[in-house]
């Protein structure tokens, strides 16, 4: 089933699609956002985009703005590292994102392996989970994953589920354990190249399920000897978080197609040059949009985006927010109009296994 859903989005995730570009950048800010605030780091949509173009940020606390960029780095190096032909796992690897990702926290030891034990303990229930392996261990544990849990047979959402397990029950840092781990994922489906790293990710669903995602790490973690438990319960959820995001990502990408074609028409009816789509189709989906943003986008001048923008406020599309420095542009009612006519009816994605049960009945 997951597999069939991954098809389908290889097929339709095409580049030159003009409305890809816009939801490949927003799906990358939804998995930043969301690994970022299960850590405590919550931050609007709008200032994880403004981070991944190198904008200023709107409203974020420093700590929380430092925490999203460096993310945003250590994401753009798993982009990278997805494509290169001469890549291997490695614990130099794995210092090299934790570097990025803690950098602006000098008490974490960014790059560097935890100096002793650290309790952890599970968000899910409050409950302990274990005590991390002694620290003589660590590295020769790092090893061991490379060898056996990433460089195996299984297939490459197991594969990936293992790896972000036993990172975090080796849990091998003072701090940021469950990012790298969840980074770590992330570049093992990656490395499929089945489909973009931002859309083989399952940060997104983990960010929504927070809970369940604490409780289902908690059902592997039950004893010191937790290496050897059973970890079914775990890629069990793995699967599960597959599916459902899959399904949510068919689901963008339907509206994504739609929502281009109407706004795109509307722009043509109200004499708006072409250029102007990406901003508009930015503001439907509920994003800020600034000057220069659109002057990036539309690669044209202050002066030319002004002008654009203003024509954009005139016909009726976008609406104006605050005045001078603090200026930006949002959607208008008609244009949030529009995305609610277009948007599908979000009913439960139910749990695949349930299905199979039913059918098998």
């Amino acid at each position: 089933m997951i597999d069939e859903t991954r098809d389908w989005l290889h097929f339709m995730l095409r580049e030159t699609s003009p409305w890809y570009g816009s939801l490949h950048r927003t799906v990358f800010a939804r998995n930043v956002q969301a690994s970022n605030s299960i850590e405590g780091h919550n931050v609007g949509l709008d200032d994880v985009v403004a981070a991944i173009d190198g904008s200023p940020s709107l409203e974020a606390s420093k700590t929380s703005w430092d925490a999203v960029r460096n993310y945003r780095d250590a994401m753009a190096y798993v982009i990278q590292l997805a494509n290169d032909p001469h890549f291997e796992y490695s614990a130099a690897v794995i210092k090299s994102l934790h570097f990025m990702v803690m950098k602006h926290d000098s008490s974490a030891s960014p790059g560097l392996f935890r100096p002793g034990e650290v309790l952890q303990r599970s968000r899910g229930e409050g409950k302990n989970l274990h005590h991390d392996p002694d620290i003589e261990m660590v590295s020769s544990l790092v090893q061991r994953l490379e060898l056996s849990d990433i460089a195996d047979d299984n297939p490459s959402i197991v594969k990936a589920g293992m790896a972000h397990i036993n990172m975090i029950m080796i849990h091998p840092f003072k701090d940021g354990n469950g990012r790298i781990a969840r980074a770590l994922q992330t570049l093992v489906l990656a490395r499929q190249r089945m489909l973009a790293p931002q859309f083989s990710s399952i940060e997104e669903y983990l960010g929504r399920n927070t809970r369940a995602y604490y409780n289902a790490l908690a059902e592997v973690f039950v004893s010191r000897s937790n290496l050897e438990n059973d970890a079914r319960p775990w890629i069990r959820f793995v699967l599960v978080a597959h599916y459902r995001q899959g399904l949510v990502l068919s689901r963008r990408i339907r509206e994504s197609e739609r929502l281009w074609e109407v706004i795109d028409a509307e722009r043509e009816r109200d004499g708006l040059n072409k250029r102007t789509m990406g901003s508009l189709y930015n503001a439907a989906m509920g994003l800020q949009v600034r000057r220069p943003d659109h002057a990036e986008y539309a690669d044209v001048s202050e002066r030319v985006a002004t002008s654009d923008l203003k024509k954009m406020v005139d016909v009726g599309l976008l609406r104006t927010v605050g005045e001078r420095r603090g200026r930006h542009y949002v959607a208008s009612k008609q244009l949030r109009r529009i995305r609610r006519r277009l948007q599908e009816t979000h009913t439960p994605i139910p749990d695949p296994f349930e299905q199979i049960a039913r059918t098998s009945n």
